[in-house]
């Protein structure tokens, strides 16, 4: 009788008959996928990601089920399947399958949300303020570069170390397309890990400012002269820089193109494209990078004993992007001699918008005229271009380390 009613409720059958760990693993990762939908809907989390991550979190590792042959998976991914006769069968099956192997193994995906993250960066707020911008945004990489050094001693190969230390430039898109070209094995924990560090460090980073910055330098006003540069500078700006950083890092073109072609598109007031990328393009891509983010967390494919390394090296290189992010503020602040608020530090690190809107926050609090916005975006995008190039580096010399 038992065994009739566990083959009619397989999901919670398949636990009694897997090992041990697995089954509460399963079970913790419910629940963790229950908290970070919740959290999402609170608003504590980032909701574009975290609903859609939390639920397909819940759906893959509640709806197992038993297959042909005895085995054990699901109807929605299975992310290891990677010969070309077993992959066309299952992308006839899984139904999340063909997404994920037509657009995220491939970068497709990272670089669409790329095209939609240019048309958000208008490269005024960039010649706003240019060398405190650039500043910024290369000491808000330290994270990046302090990860690479601790994975390599802690057993990792240089190009593993290298994938899970551009978690420290605080760029989803940046991350997925390094961890494909330079730890291809480690792609789905590494995604799966940046992007929850990457919401939790929204609701941790305002109190790193407030703690790293006394509210008297938090509120100072700064002016902000724009220079008189015609659309038809920019765009040429625009387009001679994707053509340099496309020459001088090619392994890093698709990412450089589309963030480029956004802002070539916004400068050249392209409208449908614009508002096509801003809207249909972001949003979708968003949706199902979560979704699949989520339904890649299935138990057993992240017991894999690195992940706790992982871990770890996440929340360093984002914690470490962060102090360089604040020093880069405080250093531009007393070279101009106080006529900048390094609270706008913390922009350097890349999520653009997310951190120029912490920075402008904790300015606000305190006080109503500091108005850092500007500024905050200019250090923002300059942090994109400074981890595109980073990533390009690595990728790039990685193969000469071993």
């Amino acid at each position: 009788m038992l065994h009739q009613l566990l083959s009619i409720f397989p999901g919670i059958g398949t636990l009694f008959v897997q090992d041990p760990v697995i089954a509460f693993s399963r079970i913790g990762l419910i629940i963790l996928g229950f908290t970070l939908a919740y959290l999402g809907f609170k608003r504590t989390l980032e909701p574009l990601i975290m609903v859609p991550m939390g639920l397909g979190m819940m759906a893959v590792n509640a709806g197992v089920m038993f297959l042909e042959a005895g085995k054990i998976g699901t109807l929605i991914i299975a992310p290891m399947v990677s010969e070309t006769g077993p992959l066309v069968d299952i992308m006839q099956i899984n139904f999340l399958q063909p997404i994920y192997n037509f657009t995220f193994v491939n970068s497709l995906v990272a670089c669409m949300l790329f095209m939609g993250i240019g048309t958000m960066a208008d490269i005024s707020f960039i010649l706003a303020r240019p060398w405190a911008s650039i500043t910024v945004a290369v000491c808000a990489e330290l994270g990046t570069f302090v990860t690479l050094v601790i994975g390599y001693y802690f057993g990792l190969t240089p190009g593993q170390a290298a994938a899970v230390g551009t978690i420290g430039g605080a760029d989803g898109p940046m991350v997925l397309f390094a961890s494909l070209i330079m730890a291809k094995d480690l792609f789905v924990p590494i995604s799966i890990i940046a992007y929850l560090y990457l919401s939790l460090c929204y609701a941790g980073y305002p109190y790193l400012v407030r703690w790293l910055v006394p509210e008297k330098y938090r509120g100072i006003e700064v002016e902000i002269d724009f220079p008189d540069v015609s659309p038809q500078a920019k765009f040429i700006f625009t387009i001679v820089a994707a053509g340099l950083l496309c020459l001088l890092l090619p392994v890093a073109s698709p990412l450089i193109l589309s963030f480029f072609m956004g802002v070539a598109i916004k400068e050249a007031e392209i409208e449908p494209y614009q508002k096509l990328l801003e809207n249909t393009i972001t949003y979708g891509s968003t949706l199902f990078l979560g979704l699949v983010l989520g339904v890649l967390c299935e138990a057993s494919t992240l017991l894999d004993p690195r992940v706790a390394i992982l871990l770890v090296l996440g929340i360093t290189a984002l914690a470490v992007s962060a102090l360089g992010g604040i020093g880069g503020g405080w250093l531009v602040w007393f070279l101009s001699k106080g006529k900048y608020n390094p609270a706008t530090g913390i922009a350097g690190v890349s999520c653009m918008p997310s951190t120029a809107k912490i920075a402008q926050r904790c300015a606000f609090e305190a006080s109503p005229y500091a108005m850092i916005m500007p500024l905050a975006m200019g250090a923002s995008i300059c942090g994109v271009i400074v981890s595109a190039i980073a990533v390009g580096v690595f990728a790039s010399t990685i193969g000469l380390v071993g």
